[in-house]
């Protein structure tokens, strides 16, 4: 029952980012004075209209996955007032909306993340959890502690514990940790040799959060929005120089997607106690970056996907002259199948090898 209500979840989460989407193409054909025929809730065949505004159908469709757009003569130049008629700079502004909207929203989700965690203190080190029968859990240490010193060594980041803990394995060291306001002593020894998956002391380490401001979020969160989109866009360049594992950079169909979504929901229920009285952050973390994802992933070069056809807009632009509209046609129904088949492969693939998640 569990694994229903999360297939559920998922593919309502889903679907609305797929729907925020095509509301971005809608808002921009709107603003280009590109009449729209449809806007589709779920994919054809159409079960009912909602209501009509303006000449366009809103419609509620049998398959509730994801949403479409339908410009006047999306793809017949011969239609008066359509989108395939229009000047290039209108296709540009209607192709850009999707990815720009799904971007948007990724990034305001994070501004809604930094608000409700705040920001991390990295000057201060805490246990976020010790594992069973480790020296840590020896010690006496407790999730919750905050690390003071090291053999009297202030303890000021992770990096320096982590550099102490590594200079004395094997080594019995004094550790000195804050909790509930009183200073406590403790003695363990490091491991020179731990488990697999565990360190040489046992824990988890982590840094307090400090409340700020919906001011104070909203540039933290454009900053790890950017460095989501730099990492994006030089993957290729990473993968080609080695310096990233394919298993690292591997692709991901539905199923793949949906294993990170559980995985997350996981790892929420494991760090509150209380998945449904709590904000679940890894799920809020994980539903920004796929939004965000999916608007990098359109504006690939691809003539099915929006990139694609901003691509294909650009002799129209610079060179004052079009491509052929059975070339463009053929184009995006070829790549359009491929893209179907590539997706088919994908998913076959999350099924016979998952992928590995934390």
């Amino acid at each position: 029952m569990e694994l229903l209500w999360t297939i559920i979840q998922f593919i309502i989460v889903f679907s609305i980012l797929l729907l925020i989407h095509e509301f971005g193409h809608f808002i921009m054909c709107r603003v280009a004075r590109v009449p729209v025929e449809e806007f589709g809730i779920g994919l054809p065949p159409r079960i009912f209209t909602i209501f009509n505004w303006q000449g366009t159908a809103f419609t509620i469709n049998a398959l509730p996955f994801g949403a479409f757009v339908r410009p006047k003569g999306e793809v017949d130049r011969n239609v008066e007032g359509g989108l395939a008629n229009a000047s290039p700079w209108k296709k540009l502004s209607v192709y850009f909306g999707g990815p720009l909207m799904n971007v948007l929203l990724g990034l305001g989700l994070l501004v809604i993340l930094f608000f409700r965690l705040g920001a991390p203190d990295t000057s201060k080190v805490i246990i976020l959890e010790v594992a069973p029968g480790s020296p840590a859990a020896t010690s006496g240490l407790k999730t919750g502690d905050q690390i003071i010193a090291i053999n009297s060594t202030p303890v000021d980041k992770i990096e320096t514990m982590q550099q102490l803990i590594s200079d004395n394995l094997s080594i019995a060291v004094q550790i000195t940790v804050q909790r509930d306001g009183n200073s406590i002593n403790l003695e363990a020894t490091p491991r020179l040799d731990p488990p697999e998956n565990q360190g040489a002391l046992g824990v988890a380490l982590g840094n307090p959060y400090n409340k700020i401001t919906i001011f104070e979020a909203v540039p933290r969160a454009l900053s790890m929005a950017y460095e989501q989109m730099r990492d994006f866009v030089l993957l290729p360049a990473r993968l080609i120089q080695g310096s990233i594992s394919e298993s690292d950079s591997r692709v991901v169909g539905i199923k793949g997607i949906f294993d990170m979504y559980s995985a997350a929901g996981v790892m929420d229920a494991e760090t509150t106690g209380r998945a449904s009285q709590q904000a679940p952050v890894f799920r809020l973390y994980f539903i920004a970056s796929i939004s965000i994802a999916l608007g990098l992933t359109n504006l690939l070069p691809i003539p099915a996907l929006d990139g694609g056809r901003i691509l294909l807009v650009l002799p129209e632009l610079i060179l004052r002259r079009r491509i052929p509209q059975k070339v463009e046609n053929f184009l995006i129904s070829f790549s359009f199948m491929a893209l179907i088949l590539l997706m088919i492969f994908i998913t076959f693939q999350d099924f016979i090898n998952p992928i590995k998640l934390p």
